[in-house]
């Protein structure tokens, strides 16, 4: 049986606060469960195979089971609506009887650390990196068991779309990206060309040769590609390394690029300016002609870099893109390469490592996301093989890894911090703080427990990291990457908190770390008044013009939303409350110049755009 391990550690693991919000799954062969259960998760599996064309999203059916038992709860024990509540006459007293409901069910699926476990799937193509990394190192079969394999294959079948091939997220249409990148995973896991429930490997074959083959991948699916040698990096779009090695007023440079973003192109640019690529084995030359139309050594692959399918071209280039890559191309890349000018490659390169090694420490390698993370992990492993940062790289791959009903997948991270605080202002909206106590205490354990108590070790400017101290991260603290409505949002759920006796939702968190929260929440301010996510803006809006990723738009600069913004307000104010002298000059004018940042991007007609979904981009953070 699958088992949710939570806040448990292990071999070449750190932890700041005891592995706080740790979710990680494990296979225990020793214990094979309850005919029942096993007969129960069968048909969660089969439920979910069964509509999946129709049900896109899987319901976390294993956890819940996992955590109401380990809770001591039964469906059975739940009791029934009554008559009056079902009959359509709605009153109060139904309404609240329909909430104790609702949130004695919600208790008994959180987890003994105070938060609730919960699947953050994001794009399809997550998993497949993760994979190609686990299979160029030569670490897929220590790292993943044959169960893990068994359940990821489960999961890509599942999403696979009925013309054969993987949109971008659990409900888009087929993309070139998703579906080239997931073909390879499910090869690499073992699968052959011809396996698969219904066909489906022949099915995505064909998908993929009828859409132009793999060389109408965008850039992201290029560079993977080209890693694991079934591409070339001579089809690659320049990403010249040597841009690091810009000074840090420089628009271009890197470290003033959008945080995630920016933990993306870094090590893609490292990957390129080494050329790096895996070993060739028997099942590469066989992707080789899996997946492109052409015979593999008559590929022109300068005509390559510039290929995009129609349907991955959400943001196509510009001509301005072509001929800046051309330029690059053509004489950037050759005059790079001559000595003595490559000793600046060499330079970045040696530059862009120790950056991603004080990313990789600092994060404990957890690491902004999971692409960044398998970016990361495959630069770690290109500069020492037998390093011990690789092992703790190895270690960390748990954290990304979530089963559920319609299979395992690697998330693009975890949003515990979040889910938690949203909960406990539910819980508390509902007037039954007194009744759900012991929930609230342990919801209100967890958020103190997941405050950043520190900034970045070092000189953490230069490496171009805000400050952190007092921040949430989205998902547990030992990731360290602190985002401004998370933080805005744990702190009203504290300062909420703080109104209740100590008895029944536990002691209130010190005053100092309350300070904490609004100081950096102050520093995240733009001149404009409005929030971004994680950083200050630190670039021209007309970087925009450069992004050349093809799939995504709005995602080179940090820009500022009215999502954020609002949670700040009323965190702000909130804390105002309770503390009205601290810094209150500052406070109002902040809370001021938010209200008119807010103001300002109202539409014509009342409403505000929801900006967090307005590009491409199928997951928050």
């Amino acid at each position: 049986m699958w088992k949710l391990k939570i806040a448990e550690g292990g071999p070449w693991l750190t932890s700041g606060n005891n592995h706080v919000g740790r979710e990680t799954w494990e296979f225990d062969q020793n214990d094979t469960g309850s005919s029942e259960e096993r007969d129960a998760v069968d048909a969660s599996r089969a439920e979910f195979q069964k509509n999946r064309f129709r049900t896109r999203h899987s319901s976390d059916v294993l956890a819940r089971m996992q955590l109401a038992k380990g809770n001591k709860f039964s469906l059975d024990q739940q009791q029934k609506p009554k008559d009056d509540e079902t009959s359509g006459d709605i009153n109060i007293a139904t309404v609240s009887e329909t909430l104790r409901r609702a949130l004695r069910y919600f208790s008994a699926v959180q987890a003994h650390d105070g938060h609730w476990p919960g699947d953050f799937p994001g794009p399809l193509f997550t998993t497949a990196t993760m994979i190609i990394v686990l299979y160029v190192t030569e670490s897929l079969g220590t790292t993943l068991s044959s169960e893990h394999r068994k359940e990821i294959c489960r999961y890509l079948y599942n999403r696979q779309n009925m013309d054969g091939g993987w949109g971008l997220h659990a409900e888009g249409e087929s993309s070139m990206l998703s579906s080239a990148l997931n073909y390879t995973a499910l090869r690499l896991l073992g699968e052959g060309a011809d396996d698969g429930p219904d066909m489906s490997m022949p099915k995505a074959r064909k998908w993929i040769h009828d859409h132009g083959g793999a060389t109408m991948i965008p850039i992201l699916g290029k560079v993977w590609l080209s890693v694991l040698r079934v591409f070339e990096w001579s089809g690659v779009n320049p990403m010249p390394p040597e841009l690091f090695l810009l000074p840090s007023f420089v628009p271009i440079q890197p470290g003033r690029l959008w945080s995630h973003f920016r933990m993306a192109f870094i090590p893609m640019s490292y990957l390129y300016g080494k050329k790096f690529v895996g070993p060739i084995t028997k099942l590469v030359l066989s992707l080789r002609e899996e997946l492109h139309i052409h015979p593999y050594k008559k590929i022109n692959w300068k005509q390559a870099r510039k290929l995009c399918a129609k349907e991955d071209a959400y943001h196509p280039h510009t001509w301005l893109q072509e001929c800046l890559s051309d330029c690059l191309y053509s004489f950037g890349e050759p005059f790079l390469a001559c000595w003595p000018v490559s000793y600046m490659r060499r330079k970045a390169l040696r530059q862009i490592a120790d950056f991603l090694k004080y990313e990789d420490d600092i994060s404990r390698y957890i690491c902004i996301g999971a692409a960044q993370k398998a970016l990361s992990m495959l630069c770690c492993w290109s500069e020492n093989p037998n390093s011990d940062a690789f092992k703790h790289h190895l270690a960390r791959v748990a954290d990304f890894l979530w089963l559920g009903e319609d299979g395992m997948k690697v998330r693009v991270c975890a949003g515990q911090s979040w889910d938690v605080a949203f909960a406990v202002q539910a819980i508390l909206a509902g007037d039954v703080a007194e009744e759900f106590g012991s929930t609230l205490k342990k919801a209100h354990h967890f958020i103190k427990a997941s405050q950043i108590v520190d900034n970045p070790s070092g000189d953490f400017a230069r490496k171009y990291r805000h400050i952190s101290k007092g921040g949430w991260a989205f998902q547990v603290a030992d990731q360290g990457w602190q985002v401004s409505d998370c933080t805005a949002e744990a702190l009203k759920a504290l300062l909420l908190l703080s109104k209740f006796p100590s008895d029944i939702v536990g002691d209130q968190m010190e005053t100092c770390r309350f300070h904490d929260a609004v100081n950096i929440l102050l520093s995240l301010q733009n001149p404009n008044g409005g929030y971004g996510t994680w950083e200050l803006a630190r670039t021209h809006p007309w970087v925009e013009n450069l992004n050349m990723t093809e799939i995504y738009a709005d995602i080179m600069v940090e820009h500022q939303y009215v999502e954020c913004t609002s949670s700040v307000i009323q965190a702000l104010a909130l804390f105002r409350q309770k503390y009205p002298v601290h810094r209150e000059d500052e406070i109002e004018q902040c809370i001021r110049r938010a209200t008119e940042f807010i103001e300002k991007s109202q539409n014509e007609d009342g409403s505000w755009s929801v900006y967090y979904q307005k590009n491409s981009s199928v997951y928050k953070y």
